[in-house]
């Protein structure tokens, strides 16, 4: 895992993919958003949305996951070089979240994350805060979630 000092503005992080599937969009919903297009494909046809849709929380819940396990392979391949690995977290919030497009089930979404501003944090000068814009595109190029997250990155124990 990278330090602070070694994230650079315009660096890009391709998360992963994950494909919702009628089942994963149904169990989600009925455990967290129970809005009857997200968990009944008769009464979704009959929506405004046309067809059975993710929610946008499972969209946004599946960035984080993504994201978590690339920080995870990322520390693990540091520590087999032997290098030490930089504590991320926590995370300062997020902003600007938008659900731009709606997620059907079969559709494929590549996530990501671009850093977009650094600096070091006032109250923790141990850390510095990094800034992404993370997003979501379909299988079709279409950007179907955004927002901008925050969080904490450590610094290198040798930086003033």
């Amino acid at each position: 895992m990278k330090f602070f000092e070694d994230v650079l503005v315009g660096d890009v992080d391709e998360l992963g993919r994950y494909t919702f599937t009628p089942d994963d969009i149904k169990s989600f919903a009925h455990r967290f958003d129970p809005q009857r297009f997200h968990i009944d494909e008769e009464e979704a046809a009959r929506s405004h949305f046309g067809a059975l849709c993710a929610s946008g929380w499972h969209t946004a819940s599946m960035w984080m996951r993504l994201a978590a396990d690339q920080r995870r392979r990322e520390a693990e391949a540091a520590i087999i070089r032997g290098e030490p690995v930089a504590q991320w977290g926590p995370a300062a919030g997020f902003r600007e979240l938008k659900w731009l497009k709606p997620v059907y089930a079969g559709d494929t979404i590549a996530y990501r994350a671009e850093v977009i501003e650094t600096r070091i944090s006032q109250s923790r000068p141990e850390s510095g805060l990094v800034v992404s814009f993370a997003s979501g595109d379909n299988q079709k190029g279409e950007r179907v979630i955004s927002f901008v997250s925050t969080v904490f990155v450590q610094r290198r124990p040798d930086m003033p």
